[in-house]
């Protein structure tokens, strides 16, 4: 089963440091960096960068799991980490990661 076929719940738990390198591969581009992973997502202008982030935000009121956005003219970091798991990664980060993706695949045909 896809990670696009999850739903972030409500408390999940941190994951165990041996799960996450299997989880990462599924979301290619992203790094794991201090307990979160992040993706750079370039744009060809600023307009499409904001449009991709308003989706992003959409998306993460429908999940109820909230990422860190850094938004610049033509590029938008995303980071996930899972604040009530002690700032730890969760389940939740690759499922919202994958999702990212998709929208990022279908606002930009990449």
């Amino acid at each position: 089963m896809s990670l696009l076929d999850h739903h972030s719940v409500h408390g999940a738990p941190a994951l165990d440091a041996g799960d996450r390198p299997a989880l990462l591969a599924q979301v290619p581009g992203w790094q794991a960096i201090d307990g979160t992973i992040a993706r750079e997502f370039t744009f060809r202008d600023y307009r499409e960068t904001i449009a991709f982030v308003n989706a992003v935000a959409w998306l993460a009121e429908g999940e109820n799991h909230h990422p860190d956005l850094t938004v610049g003219y033509r590029r938008c970091l995303v980071a996930y980490t899972t604040h009530s798991a002690g700032n730890a990664l969760s389940m939740n980060d690759f499922i919202c990661a994958a999702k990212v993706d998709a929208l990022y695949a279908q606002r930009t045909g990449a």
